[in-house]
């Protein structure tokens, strides 16, 4: 639910709340700026869910990989054209992040990211207004 949640949680839940949504088998990023925990369908393998901590409370939840049968609110699906995007939500901020694009809403203290690569919906992604866009 863009501006809202992903997988269920919203910014700002505790690492027992995500614990408890998501489940105890996560791998820790070595090297990231802030504690970031990936939950991958399968170990090793770069598809399913993350989410970045700082103070003890999500400050960005995102898909990883692009995992089938994650949708919004409105319908966009992972692997949908990058056309859908502006017919569902109008035009948006992008920003280029490398390889890949992130289309952008900010809603209060709330950036929804729509991530794009070679013109398809790739993931989305939910951060507070100072966190990194590009992921």
């Amino acid at each position: 639910m863009p501006g809202k949640r992903l997988g269920g949680l919203a910014l700002g839940a505790t690492r027992e709340q995500v614990r408890s949504s998501w489940g105890p088998q996560f791998g820790v990023c070595r090297g990231c700026r802030e504690q970031t925990w990936y939950f991958n369908y399968r170990a090793f393998e770069p598809q399913g869910a993350g989410v970045s901590f700082r103070a003890g409370r999500a400050v960005a939840l995102f898909t990883l990989g692009s995992p089938k049968g994650w949708r919004t609110d409105r319908g966009l699906r992972i692997g949908d054209s990058a056309v859908r995007i502006a017919g569902l939500y109008g035009p948006l901020l992008q920003i280029q992040c490398g390889t890949y694009s992130a289309f952008t809403i900010r809603r209060g203290s709330t950036t929804t990211a729509f991530y794009v690569v070679d013109e398809r919906v790739w993931a989305f992604g939910l951060s507070r207004p100072k966190a990194p866009v590009c992921r």
